[in-house]
């Protein structure tokens, strides 16, 4: 193990991606330091589907009763060709969703942070920055105007699509904007609409999507004419769309919240430069279709956090955060693709677009292909990630594979719940006989980044879990090879040079 670094982690943006940063940080006991230009939270309620595997990351923070107590579960999502039903997706135990609006999101995130001993400084703002390969200078302005530059270990930019850090760092943030006004509003709904479902109405006028929020009330997401703005956005007009696009029998009243908002398709060239990081907005933005944007942030955070912290407390080599980018954007390139298709498809207008639409997703539907591959994806569960600093290669090819893969989650929830979330596990299960001795080594040199678990069963096998769950290397031989050797690349300097690396 080499020394720890005692300078803090700048985390910027006390959104949902921000949070979940400085939260996983400092619950793994590294010293971070979380600011926000605004004097306060947001009380929009902006984002608000959160997938199982976002749901897993909260409760690992220690939300069980706040998801109890907030959140809204989602049976289905019913799509429609205009009035006439095309598909119902069922989401089961595994794959199911929950609605929480973003207030609640990021305030259960602030208790996790809280609870951890961080606190957030609000009213301060990042003026600039600059680095060089030991760390990262940042100059704050306070809340009443003064300015101070302070030395950091890393900085992670959660600040959004406008991001000053992703600024500073002079990063380009390339795509493109959709043509097309959308509108979203919380109301009230007088009418008969199922509130355990998210409803799609595809209509020749245009999309219509009604999802239920857990105090009552409804979300409505269209789109708007060329030009709208947000002050001409009446109620009058809001009921009128969904008088010609929804199921009909609807009355909004109480309509709490209203905005119109361009879809962007954008992603920064990379996600990282030296030792400033980049995540959720900052580093991607792309329609809300599937409901992935939160989701996506957080898990970015996820899985840069404990990378941070391990490197920081000097358990791991630098070269673990190189992992970071290749992995975030494999999974943003997914989400932006998935949103595309879906937001493409809710705009056609030509009918013979349409009718093909409709019939490939009732055969979708009938084939199984929603629950074998769509559902688990969207609940965040199939994300996988390369071979890289933090995933070993596979070795052999196989036409049918039921054991784990290297780079994807450990499929057992329960055993996931289990595992420690500071340092990585490895998974041995050992027949009859004597123990290899490889697992001393194992125990022995590493014993500051893996934590060895062993159980019986017939056939040897060793899986290297990471901090966040999912599989990094696995040998089915008890000389440890392909683990040995990944450790070794994850070991720092200072353990390598007295001997104890493989």
């Amino acid at each position: 193990m080499s020394t720890p670094d005692t300078r803090p982690v700048l985390v910027v943006g006390a959104g949902p991606v921000g949070l979940t940063a400085a939260a996983e940080l400092a619950r793994r006991g590294t010293p971070v330091r979380l600011i926000d230009r605004t004097d306060a939270p947001s009380p929009l309620t902006k984002a608000l589907m959160v997938w199982p595997r976002t749901l897993e990351v909260f409760r690992g923070l220690g939300a069980d009763g706040y998801i109890d107590k907030h959140g809204l579960p989602v049976h289905s999502f019913r799509y429609n060709s205009g009035t006439d039903p095309i598909c119902d997706i069922v989401f089961g135990d595994r794959t199911r969703p929950m609605v929480i609006i973003q207030p609640d999101v990021e305030e259960l995130l602030r208790e996790a942070f809280t609870r951890a001993g961080g606190r957030i400084e609000w009213e301060t703002e990042l003026i600039r920055l600059s680095q060089d390969p030991d760390g990262v200078l940042a100059t704050l302005r306070a809340p009443d105007g003064t300015e101070t530059t302070e030395e950091y270990a890393y900085v992670v930019g959660g600040d959004g699509a406008s991001s000053t850090v992703r600024k500073a760092l002079g990063i380009e943030f390339r795509g493109a904007t959709y043509p097309n006004v959308f509108i979203l509003a919380d109301t009230e709904i007088d009418g008969d609409l199922q509130r355990d479902a998210v409803h799609y109405y595809c209509t020749e006028n245009g999309i219509m999507v009604l999802i239920p929020l857990y105090n009552g009330r409804f979300r409505v997401f269209t789109a708007g004419p060329p030009g709208l703005r947000g002050e001409d956005l009446t109620e009058e007009l809001l009921q009128d769309f969904v008088d010609k696009r929804g199921p009909g029998g609807l009355k909004l009243y109480d309509v709490s919240w209203k905005t119109t908002f361009a879809i962007h398709a954008r992603h920064a060239e990379r996600f990282r430069a030296g030792r400033v990081f980049l995540a959720g907005d900052a580093a991607h933005i792309h329609s809300p279709a599937g409901g992935q944007g939160l989701n996506t942030g957080v898990t970015d955070a996820h899985n840069l956090a404990w990378k941070l912290a391990l490197v920081h407390r000097g358990a791991a080599a630098p070269e673990l955060l190189d992992s970071y980018g290749s992995e975030r954007a494999a999974v943003a390139q997914g989400v932006v693709k998935q949103a595309e298709v879906q937001t493409k498809a809710w705009m056609l207008s030509k009918r013979w677009q349409i009718q093909l639409r409709d019939v490939s997703a009732r055969m979708a539907e009938r084939s199984g292909v929603f629950d074998r591959f769509y559902s688990p994806w969207l609940a965040g569960l199939t994300n996988h990630y390369p071979a890289g600093p933090a995933v070993d290669e596979e070795q052999g090819r196989r036409l049918r594979r039921t054991g784990p893969r290297n780079g994807h989650l450990v499929a057992d929830a329960a055993l996931r719940a289990s595992l420690p979330v500071d340092r990585y596990t490895l998974l041995v299960t050992l027949p009859s006989g004597p123990r290899p001795p490889r697992l001393a080594e194992v125990e022995k040199s590493y014993d500051e980044l893996v934590t060895v678990r062993t159980k019986p069963g017939r056939r040897f096998s060793a899986v290297l879990v990471r901090p966040d769950h999912y599989v990094a290397a696995q040998d089915h031989a008890p000389e440890l090879t392909r683990v040995l050797g990944h450790l070794a690349t994850l070991a720092p300097a200072a353990l390598i040079e007295e001997g104890h690396s493989a």
